[in-house]
């Protein structure tokens, strides 16, 4: 039995270590975003399309793997601020973030994907501006953690991704002096192409 064990266990590791992947390319896409609000005197706008472009390594067998990116992204959403007058303030929120996902992910039928993973931001510059582009002064977060789920496809060296983002951090806890807790959100299309 011993044997049995020790030779199935050997079977592993030697699958392991002769289907291991290595790719390497780079990668790019669009985003559909949007701040989640939770405040008093703030709800959410309407979401905004993004951009993202950098460099994608896949690691693993032929069934499991991980996949970590290095991407500048650029994302944002919309604020709304409820006045004592009858008249709404609109709050455009703009990103630049330098994004690492960590996504960790099986392989089926050797093409389509299912992953997941947190993701690290690090926010690079930002500009927040009301209707008439006055700039607005705000304490942002300057790194925040959240996650990504969603599917892929491999295509010959064409990889294809479908992803939600959501922040398990507050990007902010205030604006204008009102606490709140704002969040971003995203669903994001991708393309990377593996060179090897």
């Amino acid at each position: 039995m011993k044997n049995i064990i020790l030779l199935f266990v050997g079977l592993i590791v030697s699958n392991c270590i002769f289907a291991q992947e290595f790719s390497i390319g780079p990668k790019v896409g669009l985003s559909q975003a949007n701040i989640s609000v939770n405040g008093e005197d703030f709800s959410s706008g309407e979401s905004v399309t993004g951009y993202h472009v950098g460099l994608f390594v896949r690691m693993g067998g032929s069934s499991i793997f991980v996949q970590p990116e290095f991407l500048f992204t650029n994302t944002g959403g919309t604020i709304i601020q409820r006045t004592s007058s009858s008249t709404d303030v609109s709050l455009d929120a703009n990103f630049n973030r330098f994004d690492i996902p960590m996504m960790f992910g099986f392989k089926l039928a050797n093409f389509f994907r299912v992953q997941a993973g947190p993701i690290a931001s690090i926010l690079l510059d930002y500009k927040l501006e009301d209707a008439v582009q006055s700039a607005i002064d705000i304490d942002y977060s300057n790194s925040t953690i959240g996650y990504q789920a969603g599917v892929g496809l491999d295509v010959g060296n064409l990889i294809l991704d479908f992803k939600y983002e959501n922040s398990l951090s507050k990007i902010s806890r205030s604006v204008a002096g009102f606490e709140t807790d704002q969040r971003q959100n995203q669903l994001i299309i991708s393309a990377g192409f593996r060179l090897f």
